[in-house]
């Protein structure tokens, strides 16, 4: 997961995504905010996807992604540096 979240594209797609009013948005959708050629917006959407971060749903000839919440709970944990633990005083 963290390999697919590592390229600048692919972190702004997820930004995007969660950001769209419905919490999801097509290929179309994000190409202009990305400035990236449709192929390439979808070549980085697959690897997200494959990465378990995206779902995608068709509908029609429309593909729409949205955010997986437990990945992104887990990425987010990953990156969290563990809490540090109060000492405690012995007797």
């Amino acid at each position: 997961m963290l390999k697919a979240v590592a390229d600048p594209a692919r972190l702004r797609l997820l930004s995007l995504i969660q950001s769209a009013p419905e919490g999801e948005a097509s290929v179309s959708d994000l190409t202009t905010p990305l400035g990236l050629s449709q192929p390439t917006v979808s070549h980085h959407l697959r690897i997200l996807t494959e990465a378990g971060l995206l779902e995608r749903e068709k509908r029609g000839v429309w593909a729409y992604y949205r955010l997986v919440p437990s990945a992104i709970a887990a990425i987010a944990e990953l990156l969290t540096p563990p809490r540090k633990q109060a000492t405690r005083k012995t007797r």
